[in-house]
């Protein structure tokens, strides 16, 4: 299988980073609470010198967002709206352990997180613009089409797996108990978006490989490499 923004992602976007991890033997057992806990600590601690609408990671998914057309105060990027709840709630619903440690991990990076179950997946996976044919599942169970040239994360069988970029995941890939694989995937659009996701990236691979051994793949994706086989 195969991960990659399009070329008009690259072209509309030439600041985006971002960076994918595919790991296995995923299990709904496994103990993540001090690693939860210590990201959620580093985000309680940027959180009190700052709300989350002036973190310089946050503000730059504003600016892309309203450059998609879409008001950045109705659709906000994933981590901008668990950064939100956690300033408001001090903690996040409990879903996943794998859920629950890259959101945690979000908080803590303040950069958008995508977690998706591979057998969910027909075909590649591509972060491009909707034709509005797409098909997207809500957690509700309902069926939607996403806008014509909105950014989705499409596969082989035009299935939308998100809607608007990093606002929303589908609830056709969403991790399960059942889930045994799963492509990650963090973006960034920020200035310091290339070091940050590849800290990012280092960060998480490292506590799954503790959880979820083996280690998982990982690759850092660019305009001149924007491919993650997996």
């Amino acid at each position: 299988m195969r991960f990659n923004h399009a070329a008009a992602m690259w072209q509309t976007f030439p600041e985006l980073r971002a960076g994918a991890l595919h790991a296995t033997g995923i299990d709904a057992g496994a103990d993540v609470e001090a690693a939860i806990t210590s990201f959620g600590a580093i985000a309680e601690a940027r959180l009190a010198g700052a709300q989350e609408s002036e973190f310089p990671e946050i503000q730059a998914w504003r600016r892309g967002f309203s450059r998609m057309g879409l008001k950045p105060t109705q659709y906000r990027s994933a981590s901008e709206a668990l950064l939100r709840r956690f300033r408001q709630e001090h903690a996040l619903p409990r879903l996943h352990p794998l859920v629950d440690l890259c959101n945690a991990v979000s908080l803590a990076f303040a950069i958008p997180i995508a977690v998706f179950d591979v057998e969910k997946i027909a075909g590649d996976l591509e972060v491009r613009p909707a034709t509005g044919d797409e098909t997207y599942l809500t957690f509700g169970g309902d069926i939607e089409h996403p806008e014509p040239n909105e950014v989705i994360f499409a596969d082989g069988e035009g299935r939308a797996h998100a809607r608007r970029w990093t606002n929303r995941q589908s609830g056709l890939s969403a991790v399960r108990p059942t889930t045994r694989s799963v492509l990650i995937v963090a973006e960034a659009l920020h200035a310091s978006a290339e070091a940050d996701i590849a800290r990012l990236v280092a960060t998480l691979a490292d506590h799954l490989a503790k959880a979820w051994p083996p280690a998982p793949k990982a690759a850092l994706l660019s305009a001149a490499s924007p491919g993650f086989e997996f």
